[in-house]
């Protein structure tokens, strides 16, 4: 177990070299949530505070699926997968590397950006465990999402296109700018099949107090499920695109 997450560390490094760690990748990753602040807080200076949770949340998700959701299938084009393949490595652990990639850059632009809000907003933060544990599952799921999407599809567009089938839907179904309860039936229902739903409730728990809905514990166990769920799910569409394709 501990050679195989080294070996997913070093991959992790390697994708954070080649990929994340690029100007325009890092500057893409901070101008979104900006503009976003910016764009509520000219247009409702007052009701900022409120929706600081959904846009660190918001950041979260596109920081981590940013590359998540090309990079396989970006690597396939090039010939690094199968580079990777030919080495003595799992379909595991080159699936746990590509996540943690990954997850660390999206976690931190998030943490970049929320150490400018919080102080800047005069929020305390409570529940402190809790938060770093919302930010971990949550970049980990998000991550995951993109690794999903990555080795589903064949071409870089088809990527491309299907992140943003998933990511721009969850900017108005998952409580980032409104409640999920004021939201007409069955919007709801989708809603709670969404993991950025949970993020942002169980940052409403930390920064705005009682403005959560779902129990706290319930967020992180559910967020915590759905990395569960969408790696398992990612390693058996993995494990199949790759015998077939090669």
């Amino acid at each position: 177990m501990v050679a195989e997450i080294t070996k997913a560390y070093f991959i992790a490094k390697k994708d954070m070299g080649a990929y994340y760690l690029k100007p325009p990748l890092i500057s893409w990753g901070l101008m979104l949530p900006i503009v976003f602040v910016l764009a509520f807080y000219f247009r409702n200076p007052a009701g900022i505070r409120e929706v600081i949770p959904g846009l660190i949340g918001l950041t979260l998700l596109f920081s981590c699926t940013s590359m998540a959701a090309i990079v396989i299938t970006f690597e396939k084009r090039i010939g690094a997968l199968e580079r990777l393949l030919l080495a003595p490595l799992n379909f595991r652990t080159i699936l746990l590397g590509k996540t943690l990639g990954s997850t660390l850059f999206g976690l931190m632009v998030a943490v970049f950006i929320t150490l400018i809000l919080i102080p800047l907003m005069e929020f305390f933060l409570k529940h402190l465990w809790a938060f770093v544990l919302i930010f971990i599952f949550s970049g980990l799921a998000f991550s995951l999402l993109g690794i999903l999407i990555s080795v589903g599809v064949k071409e870089v567009f088809e990527a491309m296109t299907m992140s943003n089938f998933f990511r721009f839907p969850m900017i108005f179904l998952c409580g980032v700018f409104f409640p999920v309860s004021s939201m007409p039936f069955p919007l709801p229902i989708l809603s709670y099949l969404l993991p950025l739903t949970y993020t942002v409730d169980g940052l409403k728990h930390c920064i705005l107090e009682a403005k959560g809905v779902i129990p706290l514990t319930l967020d992180l166990l559910i967020l915590l499920v759905f990395v569960v769920l969408l790696f398992s799910l990612s390693l058996f569409i993995f494990k199949k695109r790759i015998h077939q394709e090669f």
